[in-house]
């Protein structure tokens, strides 16, 4: 059996297929909605390398996995093509994220203070994500004025930066790091 080509050559003058067939420039505002939840998951994919807790790295690995269900989702030109079952995200979905955001937040100390990204390299790339994550959403929340958009992938990807958040302090806490707070008084 042959081997498949990485390359196409099909994109070559600035244009690409959406599922469905429809070409379009690659500075479409779907590829960038999709494009940067690609760039989401792979920043995931570092985070995974920081993760010590095996509850915490099967999480985020099947956050990935919804992730390419949700760029599946953005790259579907749903006027010629009916989206796949694969690519709906379900409440079960958001709910799943929600209960593992209350699951972590139980065990950390109550906050009384912007928390300032940093601390651990884990809990640092964790902020990296939740900032990707909300630039993601900016860009699909542009979508619905023209495309269709589920909203329980909408917040999905909400609660996701939530649950980026609550991950990134209690990597913190897992490794005995302080916790940095916005003193609004600094000059």
């Amino acid at each position: 059996m042959k081997k498949s080509l990485v390359y196409t050559k099909t994109g070559d003058r600035g244009t690409t297929s959406l599922v469905g067939g429809s070409r379009v420039p690659k500075t479409h505002i779907r590829l960038e909605a999709y494009g940067t939840v690609d760039e989401l998951n792979s920043h995931l994919g570092w985070l995974h390398t920081y993760l010590r807790d095996e509850n915490d790295r099967n999480f985020v690995l099947d956050v990935q996995h919804k992730l390419f269900s949700i760029g599946s989702h953005l790259a579907t030109d749903q006027t010629k093509t009916k989206l796949k079952q694969r690519s709906i995200i379900m409440p079960e979905d958001v709910e799943r994220i929600e209960r593992e955001i209350d699951r972590l937040d139980e065990a950390l100390p109550a906050l009384s203070a912007f928390v300032i990204p940093g601390g651990s390299r884990g809990s640092s790339v964790c902020h990296v994500c939740r900032t990707v994550c909300r630039r993601a959403e900016r860009r699909i929340l542009a979508l619905p004025e023209s495309y269709a958009i589920a909203p329980e992938l909408l917040a999905y990807i909400n609660r996701l930066s939530d649950y980026l958040f609550v991950l990134s302090r209690k990597m913190n806490v897992d490794e005995q790091n302080i916790e940095i707070f916005w003193d609004n008084s600094w000059k």
